[in-house]
Order: structure tokens, then C-alpha cells, then sequence
């Protein structure tokens, strides 16, 4: 790989990570946030959504969204299981994107919004075991255990 193409990496992981973790850590540090409403205007997979929203499920719903988008984040900018943390990101980008409603997941978008772009971008970190290039999987790659998380 070459030297642009590492620092092309390395900056996609770092500026998605940031932007995983303050969202995250935004909703950890605020005792008030809930992703019921969200859940609640669901347009598609209502029945499923529905049940998220419900009073006894939204807290652990809500722990995992606030801890996963924070850990998602902590992962990428470190560089650190970089392909286990893209594949658990992709998966909540497509738990953020189905209740949006299909083809359009807003008014300004046609199949294609940006969650769609995240999943691709995590997708691309994933493949190309990004955090290799200047992170911490190049050091965990060292043991065979962990060497196909990162």
C-alpha cells in the first residue's frame, strides 16, 4: 500500500471515529437522552421498532447505542480492532437506516442517505484492515488470536 494510501486510511478512521464517539459520548453525558423517540417514528418495521421503544427494552437499547457509538468511535481513532468494531458499526448504521422508510430515508435522498455512506465507509476500513496503518491492529496483529479482529 502506498504512503497516500495509508494516510487516506488513517484519516478516514480517524475522522469517522471522532465523529462515532462524540455522538456517543454526547448521549452518555446527557442523563435526558433517549433513542425511544426515534424508535417510536419509525416508518418501516414498526412492529420491531415499536418493541425497542418499549419501556422495558429502551434502557438497554439506549446503553448499547450510547456505549456502542462511544467503544465504535475509542476503536477507530486508535486504530484497534478496527475490523470486529466495523462490522458491529455497520450493523447499527443498518439498525439507524431500516425504520427511515424505503426508497426514501428522507426528503433529501433517494435510496442512498447517509448512513448508507457510513456503512461503506466502515466497510472500506474493514477490508482494508485500516487499523494497521498507524494504529493499534498492527500491534495486536502480532497475536494470533486477535489477528483477524484487527
Amino acid at each position: 500500500m502506498s504512503k497516500q494510501q495509508k494516510i487516506s486510511l488513517f484519516l478516514l478512521r480517524v475522522v469517522l471515529g471522532w465523529m462515532f464517539f462524540y455522538a456517543g459520548i454526547t448521549k452518555v453525558l446527557n442523563p435526558d437522552w433517549t433513542a425511544a423517540g426515534y424508535l417510536k417514528g419509525a416508518k418501516a418495521f414498526t412492529g420491531f421498532y415499536g418493541w425497542l421503544a418499549d419501556a422495558g427494552v429502551s434502557p438497554l437499547v439506549d446503553f448499547a447505542n450510547e456505549w456502542g457509538l462511544t467503544l465504535l468511535g475509542v476503536s477507530l481513532v486508535l486504530g484497534a480492532l478496527v475490523r470486529l468494531s466495523s462490522v458491529l458499526g455497520m450493523l447499527l448504521m443498518v439498525l439507524y437506516y431500516l425504520p427511515l422508510g424505503f426508497p426514501m430515508p428522507n426528503t433529501h435522498a433517494y435510496i442512498v442517505d447517509e448512513h448508507i455512506i457510513y456503512i461503506a465507509a466502515l466497510f472500506a476500513l474493514f477490508a482494508w484492515r485500516a487499523g494497521r496503518s498507524w494504529g493499534l491492529d498492527r500491534l495486536l496483529a502480532r497475536n494470533p488470536k486477535l489477528n483477524q479482529l484487527g
